[in-house]
């Protein structure tokens, strides 16, 4: 990954791009859009390319989760991804707007964003919250870097965060993740 990797976001921050969002022309569109990158780890492309039947169980309904297919995931890495119960409730809402036929993230005119917009929306967002450093990625990395500090708790491994991440290798995932070093004075401490 070459170049100044995007800032991890905190709590404060993810709740300013919240509000942000709920401030916009499209509040219910651009709080999927969030949440796609917060809790989901999709990249700007990804969200571009997600349609509502990889989102959509067998009944129709927003499903459990969401279905990337290697089609619209980068280097065809598709996966499966557990859709986070606040992501789900945003989509589910976020639906009933739109309809469940084509891209989950439509443009101002009713056609799908494309990723370059993407990746604008959230640098006009994160310049209007002012914050410095991030980008479309912040979300991403702050997705997987969460993942990392508990899937201990979860009974899991980096593997699994490797996995939801998409990444074919671990030390690409290993490079997302932010230390902490709170953490690693608590680790020392133990030792």
């Amino acid at each position: 990954m070459p170049g100044k990797q995007a800032k991890i976001l905190s709590k404060n921050n993810i709740q300013g791009l919240h509000v942000y969002a709920s401030r916009t022309r499209y509040p219910k569109r651009n709080r999927v859009l969030v949440l796609l990158s917060i809790k989901a780890g999709l990249r700007a492309g990804e969200i571009a390319n997600l349609t509502w039947d990889m989102v959509l169980d067998a009944s129709g309904e927003v499903g459990s989760i969401i279905e990337l297919r290697d089609h619209a995931a980068k280097k065809k890495s598709g996966r499966i991804i557990p859709i986070h119960p606040e992501l789900r409730q945003a989509l589910q809402q976020w639906r009933r707007l739109t309809g469940d036929i084509g891209p989950v993230i439509l443009s101002e005119r009713n056609g799908p964003m494309t990723p370059a917009s993407i990746v604008l929306w959230f640098a006009r967002a994160y310049r209007a919250v002012g914050l410095d450093g991030c980008s479309s990625h912040s979300g991403r990395r702050t997705f997987i870097t969460k993942a990392a500090r508990l899937v201990h708790r979860a009974g899991g491994s980096l593997r699994d965060v490797q996995l939801l991440a998409g990444h074919r290798s671990i030390q690409t995932t290993q490079r997302y993740i932010d230390g902490d070093s709170d953490a690693q004075r608590k680790l020392v401490s133990l030792i």
